[in-house]
This record gives C-alpha cells, sequence and structure tokens, in this order.
C-alpha cells in the first residue's frame, strides 16, 4: 500500500472527511513521526509498532565492484519493532 492508496481507503470509510482533509491528516501523522525521529525520540503505536533511531558505528567496507577497501561514515539508521498484536496477526493460521 502506497500513501495515496491509504489516504483513498481512509477517505472511503469515512464520508464526513474530505480527500484533502485526509491527506493533510496523513501527511501531518508522518511529519510528526518523522520530525520525532530526527530528534532522536522514540515514536510508539500500540499494538503496531515502535520507531526509533539506531546509530551505525564508522567501519571499514568494500567496493563490490573493484573489491577496495572504503570508510563509511557512522550515521543514524531508522529502525522499527514490530508490536506484538501485529507480530500475532502476521503469523495467526
Amino acid at each position: 500500500m502506497i500513501r495515496s492508496e491509504l489516504i483513498q481507503k481512509i477517505a472511503d470509510e469515512n464520508p464526513h472527511l474530505t480527500q484533502r482533509h485526509v491527506e493533510r491528516i496523513v501527511n501531518t501523522v508522518f511529519e510528526e513521526i518523522i520530525e520525532a525521529l530526527a530528534k532522536g525520540d522514540r515514536v510508539e503505536l500500540r499494538g503496531f509498532g515502535a520507531f526509533s533511531v539506531k546509530a551505525r558505528d564508522a567501519r571499514v567496507g568494500r567496493n563490490p565492484r573493484t573489491g577496495e577497501a572504503v570508510e563509511v561514515e557512522d550515521k543514524k539508521v531508522p529502525f522499527f519493532k514490530t508490536g506484538k498484536l501485529l507480530r500475532d496477526r502476521l503469523n495467526s493460521k
């Protein structure tokens, strides 16, 4: 599912909201998650999962084409851990 499909589904299920309002709501939710992660905060959505930021140390990598050693700088990467409800639902028979 992509963002536009999510917006359309929410708009279809909530006829009292216009497409523009739903789009603004979805964009606001995503922006708030992004801003919180940029500040280093953790974002938890009960039953769905938690977004956090993990730090990766600097390391020596390899150029796959030449095999040459390449310095890779330290960086921060987004991390998502699924919630119990989501895991249970994905693994139910």
